[in-house]
């Protein structure tokens, strides 16, 4: 066991996490299950309501193994991928013909159940049995991602074996199920994949990512590196005549080339005021009195058309007083020294036709 990571997180689940779930504590496999079926591919907000519907309706295993299909399903319906919800009739009859109703309670034998995989067996385990047995998703990947600062990507065979590892070695045997629902509230309240709490963050003075400013680079995936269309937001911190330069790491595009502080996006978002202070503020901790007053300035999106994908880049200029904690470790450049410097083409642009003249 990670000793600082574990104790850290359990501390954090005891004294900080406020997330109310209907399924959260419970040890009834059946309801466990319910819900963990209920949630694949789909977020808790969208799936809470069916869950509460389906426990009215079907309060046990008996009720939900001889009920109609039709009924079943109408009640399903808005969930879509109603594969799911096929599996959830066959296992519950299964386990009411074959089993009398009595949940299998080892990983191995709930993972023979119908639509039951390692990620939703190691649930049941963990919250029903209190087995250890470590859960692994999206949220599991970018909590040790950024945490370990490993840039493995996630949807390859070698980041799979490497992140159940150390899934595995954090865990905690004697409190499986509190740690498995602590470290998926974490990632989901804290870890956001877009605008983590990092200032406020129980892990900050320990994460890798945090320390060496990537947290908006991890985790990596190698499908998101071949999607066609990428934006990103860079983000020019000025102090007096310097401004805050990144070199870019491993396993991406222009590896080894120097950047401005980045911020990816799913999609080119309308930039407001809100979002830069969401990201100055709740994400890196800079207090106002870092920053200057006045309306930062934003240079409209660049494009880079690549072998593969289509970059979409914007600048946004932000004057400090002084510098911020956060960024005390890092590498300031006056412009001169930054023309020295090589960067991606997009950037270069940028330099060419505004920052140099304008900034």
């Amino acid at each position: 066991m990670s000793i600082p990571f574990t104790k850290a997180l359990l501390n954090w689940d005891l004294n900080n996490n406020n997330r109310p779930m209907p399924w959260k504590g419970e040890k009834d496999p059946y309801r466990i299950w319910l819900s963990e079926i209920i949630l694949q591919q789909t977020r808790v907000e969208q799936g809470w309501p069916y869950y509460e519907r389906f426990i009215k309706n079907y309060p046990t295993i008996f009720d939900l193994a001889k009920a109609k299909d039709e009924k079943v399903f109408k009640l399903w319906e808005g969930l879509g991928y109603y594969n799911r919800c096929r599996n959830l009739l066959f296992t519950a009859r299964h386990i009411v013909k074959e089993m009398d109703g009595v949940f299998p309670k080892t990983y191995a034998s709930l993972l023979e159940l119908k639509g039951v995989g390692p990620y939703t067996a190691a649930a049941i385990a963990s919250f029903a049995y209190n087995l250890p047995h470590a859960v692994v998703d999206g949220n599991v990947f970018r909590v040790f991602a950024r945490f370990y600062g490993l840039a493995t990507p996630t949807d390859t065979k070698e980041g799979i074996v490497l992140f159940n590892q150390v899934a595995l070695e954090n865990l905690s045997k004697t409190e499986a199920g509190n740690y498995n629902q602590a470290l998926m509230d974490f990632g989901a309240t804290v870890c956001k994949p877009m605008a983590p709490l990092c200032s406020s963050c129980v892990m900050q003075n320990k994460c890798v990512a945090f320390s060496i400013n990537k947290v908006n680079q991890l985790p990596v995936k190698s499908k998101s590196i071949q999607k066609k269309n990428r934006y990103f937001d860079f983000y020019c911190f000025q102090f007096n005549d310097s401004w805050l330069i990144q070199k870019r790491g491993p396993g991406d595009i222009w590896e080894g080339l120097n950047q401005f502080y980045l911020v990816e996006q799913d999609k080119l978002q309308t930039i407001k005021e809100t979002n830069i202070q969401t990201l100055i503020k709740v994400q890196l901790g800079i207090q106002d009195k870092y920053l200057l007053t006045g309306t930062q300035i934003i240079f409209a999106p660049y494009k880079q058309q690549l072998t593969h994908q289509t970059i979409q880049a914007r600048f946004i200029i932000i004057p400090l007083k002084k510098i911020p904690p956060v960024f005390v470790n890092e590498l300031w450049f006056n412009k001169n020294q930054i023309k020295k410097l090589a960067f991606p083409k997009i950037i270069n642009e940028f330099l060419q036709q505004d920052f140099l003249k304008k900034c």
